[in-house]
């Protein structure tokens, strides 16, 4: 490509030529998009050109930018049927995608959830879908009130839901998702049953990050977490943690922790769990690391063992954002988990069928941030 043509065409040049590749299905949805750099080399322009053109791509709604990864397409595409070039503005979405939407959640925090409800929020806005928030606090009755009263008075299309602990599913949930009544479930999944997840790998997260613990030579390694009974997160954590011994080092479990848990927390249940953790400590005082299914047991258990010279890892750590302490730690992609259930849950409702499971990226970070 000539250098002597005017930037602006080289950039629309450069657009033109992604916008075609999607519309061949060359670049599907989900697909990764040739970085600045990849552009800039393949087309002989200056890096200012790529970006600009990546840049009209994002305003488009036709690609979307996940920090540290790169640029992709998004996965739920705009009728792409008359659109002109060069691209101006968004590319308007079907009307009929102009939903109502309930997302269903225990609580919320910095440490876990916000992130969630905001990437759900900004998704909903992109489709100019409703939004409806209902907060169970953690109780069971509370969802299945929630999940009743929101379908039965047709104030939704549709059910995102974060479900509860509990040790048993919910009635109500169970019975929408048999009916037919479009749900996703977001950071957990129902064994056995058909609907649409979107979570991070347990498994492999937990397995991780206690490889790492093993790697820097910990080999007495306790996980702490609440019950699991029915709540596939814990599980599917229990499980990692279990498979990333084979051979070497001791695995312990404390898994009867419940202060964290929503609407639990209260100056006696810390109390009681602080103690709990004391107890155990005595017991086996050869653990030298521990796994926390979340960040507040993590700072439960820097509470417990004031003093003691153990090592404290976890799933998400917030740190000096909420005024406490960073931990070695898994984090989950809330921002796509959040995004991909709108997705799902819209595709649904557009007669599409999708997978029941869908896995989401995290990354392990030490204690600075890397």
């Amino acid at each position: 490509m000539s250098s002597g043509q005017p930037a602006g065409l080289l950039y629309q040049r450069l657009s033109t030529h992604v916008l075609e590749q999607i519309r061949r299905g060359a670049l599907r949805p989900g697909d990764r998009v040739p970085s600045e750099m990849e552009l800039a080399a393949q087309f002989e322009v200056s890096r200012i050109t790529s970006k600009r053109a990546l840049e009209v791509l994002r305003e488009a709604g036709l690609v979307e930018r996940i920090r540290g990864r790169g640029t992709f397409v998004v996965r739920n595409l705009p009728d792409l049927t008359g659109v002109t070039v060069p691209l101006k503005g968004r590319v308007p979405r079907a009307k009929h995608e102009a939903r109502s939407v309930a997302f269903v959640v225990p609580d919320m925090s910095e440490a876990y959830g916000l992130d969630l409800l905001n990437a759900i929020e900004e998704r909903c806005a992109e489709y100019g879908a409703h939004l409806v928030v209902r907060r169970t606090h953690g109780r069971q009755s509370d969802e299945e009130k929630a999940v009743d009263s929101l379908v039965a008075t047709g104030e939704v299309d549709g059910l995102i839901v974060f479900p509860v602990h509990g040790d048993f599913y919910n009635a109500s949930l169970l019975r929408q998702v048999l009916d037919g009544f479009p749900v996703v479930l977001v950071d957990r999944h129902l064994s056995g049953i058909p609907v649409a997840a979107v979570h991070t790998d347990n498994v492999a997260a937990s397995r991780a990050l206690t490889s790492q613990l093993l790697d820097r030579g910990h080999r007495h390694i306790a996980i702490v977490s609440p019950p699991p009974v029915n709540t596939s997160s814990i599980e599917d954590r229990l499980e990692g943690f279990r498979a990333a011994f084979q051979g070497r080092g001791q695995a312990h479990e404390l898994t009867e922790l419940r202060s964290t848990l929503p609407g639990s927390t209260t100056t006696e249940s810390i109390r009681a769990d602080v103690g709990v953790i004391r107890a155990f400590r005595d017991r086996v005082p050869d653990v030298t690391a521990y796994v926390a299914c979340e960040y507040n047991l993590a700072r439960m258990v820097d509470r417990a063992l004031d003093g003691e010279q153990v090592v404290v890892a976890c799933f998400d750590s917030p740190g000096d954002s909420i005024g406490g302490p960073p931990y070695l730690h898994v984090r989950q992609n809330q921002r796509e988990m959040g995004r991909r259930a709108v997705d799902l849950l819209l595709a649904q409702l557009r007669g599409e069928t999708v997978p029941n499971l869908s896995i989401v990226p995290f990354e392990l970070v030490d204690a600075e941030g890397n």
